[in-house]
């Protein structure tokens, strides 16, 4: 505890930004485990099935991750997946996912719905839910709503507080840089922070930090988020995200995102002057419905087109099994990338042979 950083309170060091970030109270956020532990560890506490109220809603090609843990949830408290698995679809000939939809789906069946739980952005797609209005619907009836923002959180501006958000969790390896594998976040909302009530898998971390080296056997959790914690704070992984929330917060989320929305509009519209069908994007035009990324579903040889982009330097993304994503981080992507990304991406297609 001399030490300038000490360990102990480490995690600590993280809260304020991290609030600020996703625009919470500070008692609201903890930084802790990786994503989806942390997903599990809310599903512990939020999703709380009865028999008449045990369904969750997901959006179709939600990350698989997400998929997995909804459906292990499902099967451990003895539900079929295949019953109690709702998955947002869009219309037919579309690629994202109607908010009205969901709200119209949330209206009809939510009384039979326990948990909602849909990605901020979604990974494949790279469409931003509207989680006021999802979050507004899902407690009109009833159903406790969630946010996977791993996608989202230093992408988006976020507002989880007022919002009403129930819980949200998030990784810190994508626009948060903090390296592969690195310590992920977690908000719960106040309304729930303090409460006695919820279950929860409990750790010595978690313990009030006036007792907890008194060593007693029955758990007091700290109040708020932190009363989640399991375990010692992973001190390097924690200073690598330190290291860059310092300059979130020198930057600011709101200057980062306005930079990202001018970021990726010049993209799409670079792309859109490429002549032919060879490419189309997915991802929402309006840009609150989107972040700093863009999918795009290429014909033919998709794989080779992506091989190549990385070839000359472009660092994207391949999914299975036509999609290429691209993200203009704001924090350090200029304008003369985003052009140069669109001049390697033509001068590819021009050099494949037959019709594009």
């Amino acid at each position: 505890m001399r030490a300038k950083n000490p360990w102990l309170p480490y995690h600590e060091f993280l809260t304020s930004s991290t609030a600020r970030l996703v625009g919470a109270e500070v008692d609201e956020v903890v930084v802790m485990n990786s994503l989806t532990v942390n997903l599990h560890l809310m599903m512990v506490s939020f999703y709380r099935p009865k028999a008449s109220r045990h369904k969750i809603v997901i959006e179709s090609n939600a990350f698989p991750s997400d998929q997995y843990a909804v459906q292990s949830q499902l099967a451990f408290h003895g539900y079929d997946p295949a019953e109690a698995l709702i998955e947002l679809q869009p219309h037919d000939g579309e690629t994202w996912i109607r908010t009205e939809d969901i709200e119209v789906l949330l209206s009809s069946e939510g009384q039979s719905v326990a948990l909602v739980l849909l990605g901020g952005v979604n990974y494949l797609s790279g469409q931003a839910f509207d989680m006021e209005r999802i979050t507004r619907a899902g407690h009109a009836n009833g159903c406790i709503v969630g946010f996977d923002l791993a996608h989202a959180a230093g992408n988006l501006q976020l507002s989880l507080h007022d919002w009403d958000v129930d819980f949200a969790v998030w990784c810190s390896y994508k626009y948060l840089n903090a390296g592969p594998g690195a310590v992920g976040g977690c908000f719960i909302h106040q309304r729930h922070g303090n409460s006695k009530s919820l279950p929860r898998f409990a750790g010595w971390w978690g313990h009030n930090k006036n007792t907890r080296f008194l060593m007693g056997s029955q758990f007091d959790s700290s109040p708020g988020a932190e009363g989640w914690q399991l375990s010692n704070a992973p001190i390097l992984s924690m200073a690598a995200l330190r290291a860059s929330m310092e300059i979130f917060d020198e930057v600011g989320i709101t200057a980062l995102s306005s930079k990202g929305n001018l970021l990726t509009g010049y993209l799409e519209y670079l792309i859109d002057q490429i002549p032919g069908r060879s490419v189309t994007i997915l991802t929402p035009r309006d840009k609150s419905q989107r972040g700093a990324q863009l999918s795009l579903r290429v014909t033919g040889d998709g794989k080779k087109i992506f091989t190549s982009l990385t070839g000359c330097g472009v660092m994207c993304d391949w999914r299975e099994p036509n999609v290429i994503r691209v993200a203009p981080a704001p924090l350090y992507n200029t304008f003369l990338e985003v052009y140069t990304v669109a001049e390697h991406l033509q001068s590819i297609l021009d050099s494949l042979p037959g019709p594009r």
